[in-house]
């Protein structure tokens, strides 16, 4: 089976994470901390806070933007689903903003025809997530005008998106919102196993951030309300969260933050090589923004049941038949049955599900060979006859 997205761990991998578990620290060790100022380094952002995984990430990116009961936030419906439960953890309330059919992401017409709603009704939102699917940032600069002119917080759900650029900057690098959250499943760009990333330019931020991962302890005598006891001594400030990733994780993301570039390299030679061989088939493929270069994390293409005669069901079925281990990303959120007890009813968000209704995930990861590519392609043109 070739799967639709896979990890690389090379031999450098495997020799960082030894010398950790040699060394004194398996967790809460110097490794995190290194990792943590690689990857805002890379992105060009302050700070970086690392923790288990991205949903707790955006968890804790809306905690620190004091989202609480009587707010809402907005996000995409095409995404996974932490992207929205997120604010519900927090006890707010979600909606959502439909997507450009082009790129697949947020639409920042939509949320502005959406916003000036909004603002007549009185329900605002205080955070907006733009998620960067498939590793395409949004249009950052129009979401981000928007968030001045409205008020609102900016979480990117960048889970996709490492290694991507916008305007000629990293993905990460948060000019045009608070937080930035990143991904290292073992089918993101790179991995760590489990775990995430939250970056930002706000130090006060940060430190909440690695406050409430950490339980919401602090050894900070200025945030006490007591001298200390001694050298010892810590405080519980807030409820916070045991979040941390551990330093056997971090050292895996260490390693494999040098392979980066070279890993975003091939994803694109690979996807241009996927739309020279998809150019005759009854598919629609990717569009890459002018303004965006990305990451490659997914290559969803769309099956035109009106051009092939098949549905995209059929051709998803041939393609597991055939050892092409595909999937579909995503099922709009909004049409969960959790989010559908909300009010929310097919039909409400129409570009993600009229894109959800033709997905197909075709495998993209570093490590693809050229001829495995080429069998992917060639089940492809198979199931569509």
């Amino acid at each position: 089976m070739i799967p639709y997205g896979r990890q690389e761990v090379t031999q450098a991998d495997i020799d960082a994470v030894e010398a950790v578990l040699r060394s004194d620290f398996l967790t809460q060790g110097p490794a995190v901390a290194c990792f943590e100022q690689a990857l805002a380094s890379y992105c060009g952002a302050a700070h970086g806070v690392a923790v288990a995984n991205a949903t707790a990430a955006l968890h804790l990116a809306c905690l620190a933007l004091d989202l609480g009961p009587g707010d809402w936030l907005w996000t995409s419906p095409n995404t996974f689903l932490a992207s929205a439960n997120c604010a519900i953890y927090c006890g707010a309330r979600v909606d959502f903003v439909d997507i450009d059919p082009r790129t697949y992401n947020m639409d920042p017409a939509a949320l502005a025809a959406k916003l000036e709603r909004a603002e007549r009704d009185g329900r605002l939102p205080k955070v907006v997530v733009p998620v960067h699917f498939a590793g395409q940032s949004c249009d950052m600069a129009a979401i981000g005008a928007l968030a001045k002119r409205y008020g609102f917080r900016v979480i990117e759900d960048a889970s996709h998106a490492v290694g991507g650029r916008y305007r000629g900057a990293p993905v990460g690098s948060c000019a045009h919102s608070d937080i930035a959250v990143f991904s290292f499943h073992p089918v993101k760009i790179v991995t760590t196993g489990e775990g995430g990333m939250a970056l930002t330019h706000d130090a006060t931020l940060a430190r909440r951030l690695e406050r409430l991962r950490s339980h919401g302890m602090t050894r900070e005598a200025a945030l006490m309300d007591a001298e200390p006891d001694g050298p010892w001594y810590y405080q519980q400030v807030e409820l916070g969260y045991n979040y941390r990733i551990t330093d056997i994780q971090a050292a895996l993301g260490l390693s494999q933050l040098a392979r980066l570039d070279d890993y975003v390299r091939r994803r694109h030679r690979l996807a241009a090589r996927y739309e020279t061989l998809l150019d005759d088939l009854p598919v629609i493929v990717p569009a890459q923004a002018a303004d965006a270069h990305s990451a490659l994390h997914l290559y969803p293409i769309q099956v035109d049941v009106a051009r092939c005669g098949r549905s995209r069901r059929q051709v998803f079925d041939a393609l597991r038949a055939a050892g092409i281990g595909v999937n579909v990303h995503y099922i709009p959120v909004h049409t969960q049955p959790y989010y559908r007890r909300m009010g929310f009813a097919i039909g409400d968000f129409p570009h993600a599900e009229a894109y959800y209704a033709q997905a197909i995930s075709l495998p993209m990861f570093a490590t693809l060979t050229d001829a495995q590519q080429d069998e992917v392609v060639a089940a492809l043109r198979r199931a569509l006859s």
